[in-house]
């Protein structure tokens, strides 16, 4: 009885030590910031706008927006980081006065690609109406001072 306790002591003292070791492997705290779209790592700069939606359609807003702006867009496959967007369905973006309304609003993008890039000016309160996408996105507005 003593051997087979003491037996099953050992086992227990082996497989507790198990998998303890946090020096091997990826930072688990770094890795999720690897993960993360360069649109989310960048820091946050003032009058800046950034937006994420898992979905679409998805509308956000409304948004102040006051003159020029860089706006650019990524879209990821958090399961497939190699996918290649260019045969994906485009990333539909657009500005509407009223929510999923489009009279008197703008196109922002349409592209089927990782990542774009505009320069639009505007004025007013905007709700960001994203219609189409397949994958996870962030949008970013960016004042630019030209205008």
């Amino acid at each position: 009885m003593r051997l087979r306790l003491a037996s099953l002591l050992a086992v227990a003292t082996v497989v507790a030590g198990c998998g303890t070791d946090t020096s091997a492997g990826p930072d688990p705290v770094r890795a999720d910031d690897a993960a993360k779209p360069a649109l989310l790592r960048a820091p946050k700069r003032p009058g800046e706008i950034i937006l994420r939606g898992e979905f679409t359609p998805a509308t956000r807003g409304p948004v102040t927006l006051r003159g020029s702006y860089v706006v650019r867009f990524e879209q990821y496959a958090p399961e497939d980081p190699r996918t290649d967007f260019r045969g994906a369905t485009a990333l539909v973006v657009r500005l509407d006065r009223r929510p999923e309304d489009a009279r008197g609003g703008m196109r922002v993008f349409r592209r089927a690609a990782r990542t774009g890039t505009r320069r639009i000016d505007a004025d007013g309160r905007w709700f960001v109406d994203v219609t189409f996408g397949d994958y996870p996105y962030v949008i970013r507005f960016t004042p630019s001072g030209k205008g």
